[in-house]
């Protein structure tokens, strides 16, 4: 910059000023590279944005193309006593369910003990369960404690909590034992102290019992208060006695909801590739991808799997389910139409959005269409890798043209800086000639 500064100082000249407008007028070759990235740059966030609305259409395919959806089921419970969850392999029909009795744990305590900490003696404690099984539990000498054997048995984890209880008496002490899951099976049925000091208290205990239901009149026993099994495909929850009548049925209502999402996803996929492909009418005003052959491919494919229908089954087109296209090209749900498929023929409904074959169904051959294009190797990720490609290369034409501009303006610089010597030089003869003549005259008496 210091050689810049100095430039015009011999020939008086704005040589700076002019070497600036030099620089910039090079410069402007620039400005081409820089248009042309920033139109790929667009075009690249344009076809993500299009990505995303294919996506979101995919999801919405996908959905419809799910048989678990045509048999999913929604429960209502009218009354008290239990909670009901309804899985697909749900029987519909309407059910009267009476609870007489909730499962419960058993439990019993120990006589009581006047020191929590002294040490009781080694042993070997045997828990029997209702269900024969038993549980040993060694005690070492120094470590038979009240707290040492509930920490004992505690870390076994296996069937029997221990506990530790105060009743305020002159020996208050007591272990309590309670076993960790209801019902009979796991019921406490005896203890063996086996040498450990400790004695059971059988006013304390507390009997185990399962869950007792009636399900239309069918008496129903249970281990836990989870009553699974007794209705087919339905999951009971066993709160407190009492009657309810339980309603299973189809769930047309989520399936409902999957067609007007599938519409709704289609419909916005269509205003982005419009937004993106119009032409507003005013010079700057139309679309990013105005005819562009990868947007415009999608759209004919597009078109081309709605209205082809499938081959099979009692439905064809989207029109005999009440889906149809209007002229502007987005789709319209007829509910009523809907509604109608929904409850005189699901299965039909179900054969058309996902037959058999994951891709035979409207549902399956739209999946798969979509699918191709958003693979890795798919139209979109092959035109934005060929913009990416594109970019880079601008960018190295960039690097070479600053350098060329930057050379171009090093060889002005330095011609400038001669050229400038030049005309001080002339200009330094020039006054020495001037002084010489002034001096001459004056000797000759000519002034």
């Amino acid at each position: 910059m210091a050689g810049i500064s100095a430039l015009g100082i011999g020939s008086g000249l704005d040589l700076n000023g002019l070497l600036d407008q030099l620089e910039g007028a090079e410069r402007q070759k620039l400005v081409p590279i820089v248009q042309q990235k920033g139109s790929y740059q667009a075009k690249i966030s344009a076809y993500g944005k299009l990505e995303g609305a294919l996506s979101q259409f995919q999801v919405a395919a996908e959905r419809l193309n799910d048989r678990d959806l045509y048999q999913s089921v929604t429960s209502k419970v009218n009354g008290t006593g239990i909670t009901a969850a309804a899985g697909v392999e749900a029987a519909v029909g309407r059910y009267q369910v009476e609870v007489v009795q909730l499962a419960q744990a058993s439990s019993v305590a120990t006589m009581g003990v006047a020191d929590k900490n002294a040490e009781l003696g080694a042993g070997t404690l045997t828990f029997t369960f209702g269900n024969n099984e038993t549980l040993a539990v060694e005690i070492a000498q120094g470590d038979s404690s009240l707290e040492s054997i509930r920490d004992a048995i505690n870390s076994k984890n296996a069937g029997v909590s221990a506990s530790i209880i105060n009743d305020g008496s002159g020996s208050p002490h007591r272990l309590v034992f309670s076993s960790t899951a209801t019902g009979t099976d796991a019921a406490i049925e005896n203890i063996d102290f086996g040498g450990v000091g400790l004695m059971q208290d059988d006013e304390t205990k507390l009997a185990a019992q399962n869950a007792q239901i009636k399900v239309n009149g069918i008496n129903i026993s249970s281990q836990s208060n989870r009553v699974e099994g007794a209705i087919q495909g339905v999951t009971l929850d066993v709160t407190e006695t009492g009657s309810s009548s339980l309603n299973v049925e189809r769930d047309n209502d989520s399936i409902k909801k999957a067609v007007k999402g599938f519409v709704d996803a289609y419909n916005g996929l269509r205003s982005t590739m419009g937004e993106l492909s119009g032409y507003g009418g005013v010079p700057g005003s139309a679309g990013i991808l105005l005819g562009d052959n990868t947007l415009r491919g999608i759209e004919s494919q597009l078109r081309s799997a709605l209205s082809t229908g499938v081959s099979s089954g009692e439905f064809n087109m989207l029109s005999d389910v009440g889906v149809s296209m209007e002229l502007g090209g987005k789709l319209k749900l007829d509910e009523e139409k809907l509604d109608r498929v929904l409850s005189d023929n699901l299965h039909g409904l179900a054969d058309f959005f996902a037959a058999d074959s994951k891709s035979a169904g409207m549902a399956g051959q739209l999946s798969q269409t979509l699918e191709r294009m958003l693979d890795d190797r798919g139209a979109l990720s092959n035109v934005t890798t060929g913009l990416n490609k594109s970019i880079e290369r601008l960018d190295q034409r960039f690097e070479r043209m600053e350098r060329s501009i930057d050379a171009t303006i090093a060889r002005y610089r330095a011609q400038f800086a001669q050229m400038d010597s030049l005309i001080a030089g002339m200009n330094s003869t020039s006054s020495y000639l001037t002084q010489q003549f002034d001096a001459m005259n004056a000797q000759l008496g000519r002034k």
